[in-house]
This record gives C-alpha cells, structure tokens and sequence, in this order.
C-alpha cells in the first residue's frame, strides 16, 4: 500500500497555549443566592414550595486541528432559576398542589431538547409560550389527580417564577405570590397580584390602601387548580444592573410585613441567607399567620460588561 500521508485529515490533541477561554457576560455574573420556608405559627403543615437553580451551557475543546487562535478551549454561560408556590386545600391538599407544580414544571423544563440560553428580544417570546405551555400543563396534571383522588378536588397553587441570563430577567406569575426588585435602595413590584381585591384597585374601586386589608384580598382570580380553563399567566421582561436583589416570596411574608419595611431589611449587608433569615423571622414577630417562603438573589455585575 503506498505511503499516503493523512496530514489533512488527522486530529491533535487541542493546545491551551495562548488560547483563551470565551466567556460571557452570564458566566461572570457573581449571583449570592438564599432561600426559606416556614410553616408559620398557626398552620399545622407546610404547603409552600419553592426551587432555586443554577443551569449551565458549556463546551470544552478536546481535540481539533483548527489553528491556535481560532476556536477555544472552553465556552461557558450560566443562568438562574427561582420558583415560589403557595398551595391552598383541605388537609394536605395545598402542599400536594404546590409540590406538583414546581415538580411538573421541572420535568417540563428538563425534558425540552433545546434550552435557550439568550432572554433578548429575539427569543423572550419564545420563553413566554413554552411557559405559558407548560404552566396549562401543570393545570392538566392537578385536574388528573384530582379525578384519581378525591381528596385532592378543589386543591390549588400560586406559582411565581424568575429566570436570569446575564443581565436578563425574565419573571412570569400566577396567583398573589410576588416577585421585587431592589435596586438602589428602591422596592419596586414586578408582579400583578392576581386577586378580587387587586381588580377593585384597578377598576377604581378601593384604594391601595385598603386593599391591603379588604376581606377579598386572599379571593384569588389567577390560580392554578383543579377547575377547567385557562389558567391566565402574567410575565414580565426587566434589565437588572450591579448590585440589583431580587426577591420571590409568599403573602406569608407580605401579609405580616409592609413592602416599607421589607425593603429596610433588604437594605441591610449580609448574605442572603442572613437576609431571608432576618425576612422570616421578621413575619413570625409580626404573628406568622401563615406559611411564609422566600427567595433572595443578590447579583453582582463584572466591571467590564462586554463579552471576553
């Protein structure tokens, strides 16, 4: 057989001389994240559930004959996930709710062939219909369950979920869980609580004020349950910057505490395990008349923010 030589066709073993790791803007986030629940002082269970969730996309080069210079040795980008649900049942109905829920959208999201890890313009949309999908998938599943047993008939969930690529923030909800943003010392709301009360404000009915304490701010008009229908789901798109929190919590903490003084504890240093211990143990002062579950994410930006 002649001496032919495979030169062209060869693979080396991938150099990591002079080459440079290709990094995002994602994977240089620094993100301190906590989270909390706590049955509270009067409910004998539990029916809050919350998720938080670190994903990642990467690639390492193993071999390649491609010039130094022209590929590189790894590429890595990184997101967060966060979910809080409030169940609502008889017995142990409300945390069988929420538990499904946050276990079905799991499964949803593991079993999607392409994740997509950019929140810009051109695929934000294409994240709100798959969630949107996938929370009237949850809606099926609690309405099968129901069916198969009885004692699960009439259980619900709020369901508040925020994702994060880089400086992307994407926040879709149902129910009167809510998602914050803190920025520069400011609280800003991020979800539309989905109640009776909330639509009397909207219309002109009641003020703020008194919705706080109307005796329909717990009658919910968005929730996830074992009734037919389109379950309506709110979303919102926001840029976050250096030192922005994000918080996701239950009306156990919101009902106890004022956004004033919420934000007075965000305020504070620490990590946010500190914090989210300071938040809960702040509602159970105030009487902790209920569940309360929060999530704190505290977002750290590189100074340069332009892709290496």
């Amino acid at each position: 057989m002649d001496n032919v030589s495979l030169t062209d066709t060869e693979v080396f073993p991938a150099s990591t001389s002079n080459q440079k790791a290709t990094s995002t803007i994602s994977s240089l986030v620094e993100v301190d994240l906590g989270g909390l629940s706590d049955p509270g002082k009067t409910r004998p269970n539990n029916e809050d559930t919350f998720f938080v969730a670190r994903f990642d996309r990467a690639m390492q080069t193993l071999m390649t004959n491609l010039p130094l210079g022209e590929y590189p040795d790894t590429s890595h980008e990184t997101g967060y996930g966060m979910v809080v649900a409030d169940g609502m049942g008889g017995h142990a109905a409300g945390e069988v709710a929420s538990r499904t829920a946050v276990r079905v959208l799991l499964d949803l999201v593991l079993q999607t062939p392409d994740w997509i890890m950019r929140l810009d313009d051109q695929w934000a949309d294409q994240i709100f219909r798959r969630t949107e999908q996938r929370v009237q998938a949850i809606q099926e599943v609690l309405t099968n369950d129901a069916k198969e047993h009885a004692s699960l008939t009439g259980m619900g969930t709020t369901l508040t979920l925020a994702c994060s690529v880089g400086a992307e923030l994407l926040v879709a909800h149902v129910g009167d869980s809510r998602a914050y943003l803190m920025r520069e010392g400011q609280l800003r709301r991020l979800t539309h609580d989905q109640t009776v009360a909330q639509a009397m404000v909207d219309a002109g009915i009641i003020s703020v004020e008194d919705a706080a304490q109307h005796r329909m701010r717990h009658a919910l008009t968005g929730v996830l349950s074992t009734g037919k229908g389109k379950v309506p789901v709110e979303f919102g798109r926001f840029q976050l910057a250096d030192g922005d929190q994000v918080l996701l919590c239950t009306d156990g903490l919101t009902e106890m505490i004022s956004e004033a003084a919420l934000a007075e504890v965000l305020r504070q240093p620490g990590t946010s395990d500190k914090i989210c211990r300071t938040l809960v143990n702040a509602a159970l002062q105030a009487g902790g008349k209920d569940n309360v579950t929060v999530i704190l994410a505290r977002y750290r930006f590189p100074a340069n923010s332009t892709p290496m």
